[in-house]
């Protein structure tokens, strides 16, 4: 292994690390705890519940898996018919040839917008991965970034102006705006060097995170890269606004009185039904620190309980950012906020530049990995998000008015409503536990009656009403009749009471981690749920055509099929993979329709109206060496390898996952 990809590596391992080291000292239950006690009375068939689920005893408000109340004539019927029955990947083909990506012999693949791509034509000259150089941190600021993520394809509209028609109506299949995440580069792979040695190694390094806005139209078989007013580059110093309960806490608020800039480790996203993107920023600790005024660290740093519980120290991830950027100074009293101003779902408008970005208090604080809308029967909308650490919570925020109220009233679905965390109890149901100042005394005493300071701390809060401690919660998708799956990576089990082994998670080390299906009363505006297990991927992986493990990308089609995008060490010899389940089937059987290239990761997922084509991310492949492969170049070619989607279509122009 090369120097360079140890230094990549080794930022991987940090990463990692920081999603596997628990920051939770609560002594609320663990999942795994919850388990033990709900499945001692049950038998798991294969490991998986899905054959338990029947059994489970639900409260009235909670309706059964497969209410099929909501059942309406579908045009797809043959999509139905035949959910996931394509020729899957056997393990030979999945490792014949891992330099570049392996799909189905149903499907074809087309690779676009690599790290360094310019953002429109002529906007910069192109990154084309040349190891002995590097963008400059203007020409970054015009290109697609590195460490593509969620992302989400939306349509041109063809409704004489109708936005709401962001998941079908007229709404065309050969051109709109791809927003995608970047969520990570590290120095080694961003600048070719260990550290930065100046504020324009920094602004580099800001300059390929964030979120890309792209304009694409397909001509012919092929999708490109056109010009259009609204394509942008939005990084971690594009101007920022904030909205919400919290927006004008003092939290928020620098003595330097800088305004609001950037947005950070934008990991998953999802949509809203009024068309606008929502990205997600995780890891936002790692990229600060506490310097000790000569630069190096502050080794006396000791963080408050409020940075505590969010993880910060300080060295951060090692990216060093603090050395030449103030706002990034943990220790700098002009911007002792700075750290509140990251951790939030921010929204986009794709198809106007001119919006600032908002990011959106009352949907918490905390390492959100994605987030899944549903809308209510009464128009309300209830959205669903993880916090991708060990050892945190699942979330959902339920709007005060119906979506379409909100927008009439010149109001966002999104300020004014009601953040809960879930707590998982022994009988196969839940209760989503409000966490709100005037929910409990004890809420109200912490948080000196402030809401504004509850949000920024939404994780102290889930800790004191008693939410269930998880196994790293990531992605969040939205099944047929509201079923909502949640992708539970892995938990390393370390003795510190994030979790017990026993029959649900045998393993210590879990390397494998599970799928959670919940279900909640009144389409999504309930406070009672049922959920069950939906898949262990421990009990995949000795089978060779199913193998696979770390669940993370999730992506539920309304036609009932579950996209899963892996991200951690698979077994068999094979590298992350895209794998496809029939969720209406009565056991949940993989079937493996992609794998990506040595040391990536497969994540984000997206389609077009018709579900014909889809768009998936491969993310850090060979964590930046070429050693390991120069995609999307052939490898041997010696090139830097970039973060790239790959728009995937099925060779009869079928239903993708068909």
């Amino acid at each position: 292994m090369t120097d360079e990809s140890q230094i990549e590596q080794h930022i991987q391992d940090e990463l990692d690390d920081s999603e596997n080291q628990s920051s939770n000292p609560s002594a609320n239950r663990s999942f795994s705890d919850v388990l033990n006690k709900h499945f001692t009375r049950r038998k798991i068939t294969q490991g998986s519940l899905a054959g338990a689920a029947t059994a489970f005893v639900a409260p009235a408000a909670v309706a059964s898996w497969d209410d099929d109340n909501q059942k309406k004539k579908n045009k797809w019927s043959k999509a139905k018919r035949n959910l996931v029955d394509f020729e899957p990947l056997s393990l030979e083909q999945a490792t014949a040839d891992q330099s570049l990506p392996t799909i189905s012999n149903d499907y074809e693949y087309q690779v676009i917008i690599p790290w360094g791509t310019p953002i429109e034509p002529g906007a910069t000259e192109a990154y084309l991965g040349d190891p002995d150089s590097r963008p400059t941190s203007d020409q970054a600021s015009k290109q697609v970034g590195i460490g593509h993520d969620g992302m989400w394809f939306f349509p041109e509209d063809q409704n004489d102006g109708k936005r709401y028609g962001a998941y079908g109506y007229k709404m065309s299949n050969r051109k709109g705006m791809l927003c995608v995440n970047h969520e990570f580069g590290s120095n080694s792979h961003v600048l070719g060097k260990d550290a930065p040695e100046s504020l324009e190694d920094v602004r580099l390094a800001q300059n390929v995170m964030g979120v890309s806005v792209v304009a694409l139209e397909k001509e012919y078989k092929n999708w490109n890269v056109v010009s259009s007013p609204n394509s942008r580059r939005i990084t971690v110093n594009t101007p920022m606004a904030f909205s919400g309960p919290a927006a004008e806490s003092p939290l928020l608020q620098n003595p330097n009185g800088n305004i609001a800039l950037g947005t950070i480790n934008n990991c998953g996203s999802g949509p809203t039904p009024w068309g606008t993107y929502l990205t997600c920023e995780e890891n936002f600790n790692g990229y600060f620190g506490a310097t000790d005024g000569n630069g190096g660290p502050d080794q006396t740093f000791t963080p408050t309980e409020e940075q505590a519980r969010y993880g910060f120290a300080n060295t951060g991830f090692g990216y060093g950012w603090e050395y030449f950027d103030k706002r990034f100074d943990l220790n700098d009293p002009d911007y002792v906020n700075e750290s509140n101003r990251f951790g939030w779902v921010v929204e986009i408008d794709p198809f106007d530049a001119t919006q600032k970005p908002t990011k959106r208090t009352a949907l918490g604080r905390f390492k959100h990995e994605a987030i899944a809308i549903t809308e209510a029967k009464d128009g309300r909308i209830a959205a669903y998000m993880g916090d991708d650490q060990r050892g945190d919570y699942c979330y959902k925020f339920v709007s005060e008015l119906p979506w379409r109220d909100a927008i009439a009233a010149g109001k966002s679905p999104l300020d004014d409503g009601t953040l809960y965390a879930a707590r998982f109890d022994d009988d196969g149901t839940g209760t989503w536990l409000a966490l709100d100042v005037n929910a409990s005394d004890a809420l109200w005493q912490r948080f000196n009656g402030d809401q504004a300071e509850l949000l920024i701390n939404a994780r102290i809060a889930a800790d004191i009403v008693g939410a269930t401690k998880m196994d790293r919660p990531e992605w969040t998708t939205i099944g047929r009749n509201n079923s909502v799956f949640w992708t539970l990576t892995n938990n390393n089990r370390k003795d510190d009471g994030q979790g017990e082994v026993n029959a649900a998670n045998p393993e210590n080390p879990n390397n494998n981690g599970h799928i959670i299906r919940t279900r909640d009363g009144r389409r999504g505006l309930g406070t009672r749920f049922k959920w069950e297990i939906y898949l262990l991927a421990s009990t995949t992986i000795e089978n060779p055509d199913t193998a696979f493990s770390a669940p993370d990308a999730a992506y539920a089609d309304p036609f009932g099929r579950l996209f899963i995008g892996t991200d951690g060490g698979q077994p068999l010899g094979l590298q992350d993979q895209v794998v496809v389940f029939d969720t209406r089937s009565g056991e949940p059987v993989p079937k493996r329709l992609l794998v990506g290239v040595p040391s990536d990761e497969l994540t984000g997922w997206a389609t077009t109206p018709d579900y014909r084509t889809a768009f998936v991310n491969v993310q850090h492949p060979g964590n930046g060496s070429p050693t390991a492969t120069s995609f999307p170049d052939a490898f041997g070619s010696n090139t830097i390898p970039r973060d790239a989607t790959l728009v995937i279509t099925k060779k009869d122009n079928g239903i993708i996952g068909s």
